[in-house]
Parts: structure tokens; sequence; C-alpha cells
């Protein structure tokens, strides 16, 4: 159980070696489980295997359409985030129509079937095992053939031909590899979770994301009760594909209309505060941006930037100054995404430079106004992707106005809604000051 490094029979020095006794199901090397042939590419059979759906559109729709046999899923998230409940409920419900096996090595079968028990969960069909050894789990599969296999999770999986402690770089990665294999030759969709790390990215080596076939990450805001899971990577399906939960007593609720839960604005008109519409995946999504400009009160100014990226909001602020004649040397600038909503995307740039004029000349813009579009360093608005989609989510929320890029302006008017297209930033705030 511990390492021992002189033979206790003839003292001898560095003798000791670890082998396994008794066969191991170690599935063989290669996904096909055979020694591998060279074809031509028109000689494969390139038919598209029918998809399991999950019962969740939300997680559904992340994953490209359900789950695909024979692939490998991973799921992050931080503690308490709602991982295991999630995933719970998924396997109860493919367990209606599928053979589905949930292996929990973090916790008890007891545990587990209390947790169903107070999610009011169907428990009769869905088949449990308490195991951490990847062989012993291995030959449960090969006895039970099921057709979805949940491991929870990655970093208490360990196999026995590897010799380190649960959780290490090289017991994660082998592991995985080990059920990658296994569901490449089986053609069982393995889903695995994983743990975050303090930084908030997944704990074990990097090359584990490249071995999977979907990723996930299950974000949750603190102080909230709504999940984003996030697509960040997706061999079947679009990336950055986003699907909104709630966290309820009865478990993970799915949330159909996510902007209205993101667009929960105060009553009273303030400065700083605008709607912008993010392209998230496959669908838009309508944000609250806030921003605060205040007077420098010591040192040098701060720029802090949360759920946008603080170097480009830097960059914004300079274009700004250049481009306008407005300087904000003098002031802190501070921009925060309401809601916990991470935006990676360009076309919120001139929604956020908006907002910071807003709280920088203390008035509030109309709680009709949507902004969107990219913003370049020679001052222009450039278009961004999908801009009729993003007008129509806007209108069907009730906004009337809409500043956006001159090349994405509607081809058709649009009955209802004023939509100004312009082609610099200084059009921008010439319409923003008409308004």
């Amino acid at each position: 159980m511990k390492w021992q490094g002189q033979c206790a029979t003839c003292s001898a020095w560095n003798s000791l070696s670890r082998v396994n006794v008794g066969p191991i199901a170690e599935p063989a090397l290669g996904y096909a489980g055979a020694d591998a042939q060279v074809k031509r590419l028109s000689e494969v059979e390139a038919e598209e295997a029918p998809r399991l759906p999950t019962g969740f559109f939300e997680l559904d729709r992340v994953l490209g359409g359900g789950l695909v046999p024979g692939s490998v899923v991973l799921m992050g998230g931080d503690p308490g985030a709602g991982k295991s409940t999630l995933l719970l409920q998924v396997c109860t419900r493919l367990a209606n129509s599928a053979e589905v096996l949930y292996v929990t090595g973090e916790e008890s079968l007891h545990q587990l079937a209390l947790r169903a028990q107070r999610l009011a969960l169907p428990a009769e069909r869905l088949q449990v095992a308490s195991e951490t050894r990847g062989e012993a789990v291995a030959r449960l599969i090969g006895a039970h053939t099921p057709s979805v296999v949940v491991l929870d999770s990655i970093q208490v999986m360990q196999l026995e031909s590897v010799d380190s402690t649960p959780g290490s770089v090289a017991q994660v990665r082998e592991t995985a590899a080990f059920f990658t294999r296994l569901a490449k030759q089986t053609g069982t969709v393995v889903i695995l979770v994983g743990h975050v790390t303090k930084e908030g990215s997944l704990a074990g080596p990097k090359v584990l994301e490249h071995m999977i076939d979907c990723f996930m990450m299950l974000d949750s805001p603190a102080g909230s009760r709504y999940r984003t899971l996030r697509g960040i990577k997706n061999r079947f399906g679009e990336v950055n594909e986003l699907g909104v939960f709630a966290m309820t007593e009865q478990g993970m609720k799915e949330v159909a209309n996510p902007s209205a839960i993101f667009l929960q604005r105060g009553e009273l008109d303030s400065p700083g505060s605008v709607v912008t519409v993010t392209w998230e995946g496959t669908r838009p999504l309508l944000v609250e941006l806030q921003a605060l400009v205040d007077g420098v009160q010591s040192g040098y100014p701060k720029r802090v930037a949360v759920g946008m990226d603080q170097q480009r909001l830097a960059m914004h602020l300079a274009v700004l100054h250049r481009h306008c004649g407005i300087t904000l040397a003098d002031q802190d600038v501070f921009a925060n995404v309401v809601g916990g909503v991470r935006i990676s995307e360009t076309g919120a740039d001139l929604a956020a430079l908006l907002a910071v004029l807003s709280s920088f000349r203390n008035r509030a813009l109309p709680r009709d106004l949507i902004a969107f579009g990219e913003l370049g360093l020679t001052g222009e608005v450039r278009p961004v992707a999908n801009g009729q989609q993003r007008l129509t989510e806007a209108k069907k929320h009730g906004f009337k106005q809409a500043i956006v890029p001159f090349s994405n302006r509607p081809k058709s008017v649009m009955q209802g809604m004023t939509v100004h297209g312009v082609k610099s930033l200084s059009g921008a705030l010439d319409v923003l000051d008409s308004l």
C-alpha cells in the first residue's frame, strides 16, 4: 500500500517491482480493437448513426442534437454546480429507452439512492455501481453492455497497471485513454465528470481535452440559481453553444427563454446600462451590459471588466479618444455583464462603449434600445454575423430602436422597430445624441 525500497528477505535495495496477477479486462490497443487496415476513403461506410436524445432540450442543443454512439463526453464544473444532479436526471430518463450504467466513485450507492429519492426520480430501470478501478468498470460494461456509461468522476478512477495515485496527471491521462478506446470499440457512450481547479479550468492534463469528443463546462455564478452549460469542444456539433438551467429543489430545470432571465432590469432608468444581442452557438441571447465611470481616486486609472475581455475594453477607450476626442484618462472605468454571462465574441464592442459613454455623461439610454457591432482600431463599426436574427430576437422582446453596423441593416423595413445603421463610432454617437 506504500512505497518500499528494500526487500525484506534479501535486504537488497531497489529490487522490488510491481506486477499484476491475473487477467485484466483491458481493451486491445487501437479504436478498431484489431490490427489497423488501410482502406480508401471512398470505401469507408459513412452512415451517420442515430443520436440518442437525453430528454433535456438544452443539453441536446449543446451536444449538437443528442449523444453520438461511441463518443466520449467530458463535463466539468465547480463543486456544487450540479454536474452529478444533472447527469443523474439524464440517466433516469435515458433508462426508459436504453441500458444505462451510472458508476460513482465519490459517493456510496446509499447516498446516490438518497439523492434520487430527494429529487423524486424514477430509479427502477437505472443500473448503478460504486467502483473506482478502471478494469473492474470495463468488466461491468462487458457483462451488461450498456448504451450509456457515466463515470463520476474521472479524477477518482485508476488503472492497476499505472503506478500512480488517483487524480495524478498520469492516472487521469491513462484512465481517460482507456475508456476512450473502450467507447470506440464497443460503441458505448461514455460520459466523464471532471473537477475544476481554483483558476476555473479543468483539473488534470490538457491532453485530456484532446482525447474526448465533446467537452462541456457547467458554470454556476455566485449567488445565482441559474447554471450555464457551454460547449467548449464538440466534434459533432457547434462550439460555444450555450444551454441554460435553473437549480431547484427538484433538480435542474431547463430555461426555455434565457434572454428573459438576463434582462431583469431595474425599474428606474440608470445611466451606464444598455442591452446587446450576443450570438451563442446557434441562437441569439440578449444580455445587459453595465458600466461605471468615476474619477480617479488615487494612482493610475483602473480598467476592470467582468464577463468580457479587459484588454479589449482598454483598446476601445483608446479608439474613443483618438477618433471622437473623448478622453477618460482621468477616470476609472468598470464594465460588467449582468447575469454571470461570459461574452467571447466581438459583437458587444459597440454596446460596451455606449454604456461607458452613458455613465460618463450621466445620461440614461432609452430602455427600448439595443446595440451591437464590432469596433475597429480605425473607428469603423464592422458588421457581425447573423445580424437579421439578432434584430428579430430583440424585436420579439419588445425593443423598438437599434444601433447596428451599416451592413447589418435589414433589407426590408421592420415593423415596430427603427434600425439605425452606422459606419463609424462617431456616427453611432450622433445617433445617440438624437435619441
